[in-house]
């Protein structure tokens, strides 16, 4: 795990085998991270630094850093599952109640209680099957897993 400032990790959270957290981060309570899963940043080298090759160029690790990306990170809600080998770029946010499908590639943010698949990553379809098992699902979650904050 690397951030440039911080990764924060909610309750009741699983990380499978040889994933990578390599960005600033915020993950919720209940959530599932696969194996082989990567949270990457997407401007950690400075690939348009003028006259330096890509592999020599400042790079967000580097005190004096002053590119893009600086205040960039993954914003992951409650109760979200990602799958197996997925790739989650740094400036996303995947809403509540989402899930990534495996080998996925996010680079755009995901709408809560969602199923997002592919590279890119695209919505599949709801979560719920109609609005009435997502209600009832938020208001069982919400009477059984938020904390009183």
């Amino acid at each position: 795990m690397y951030a440039k400032h911080s990764i924060d990790i909610g309750d009741n959270f699983y990380i499978g085998k040889f994933s990578q957290i390599e960005c600033d981060a915020e993950i919720g309570d209940n959530v599932i991270i696969a194996n082989s899963v990567a949270f990457v940043g997407k401007y950690d080298h400075h690939y348009q630094q003028i006259g330096v090759p890509v592999r020599l160029a400042s790079k967000i690790s580097d005190k004096d850093y002053n590119w893009k990306g600086l205040n960039s990170k993954v914003i992951i809600e409650d109760d979200v599952w990602i799958g197996y080998g997925s790739i989650i770029l740094s400036g996303v946010k995947i809403g509540q109640g989402s899930i990534i499908a495996a080998g996925s590639l996010v680079n755009n943010d995901v709408e809560s209680y969602s199923i997002y698949g592919g590279m890119p990553a695209k919505k599949i379809r709801n979560r719920f099957n109609d609005e009435n098992d997502l209600h009832e699902h938020i208001r069982l979650y919400s009477l059984n897993y938020k904390k009183i904050r």
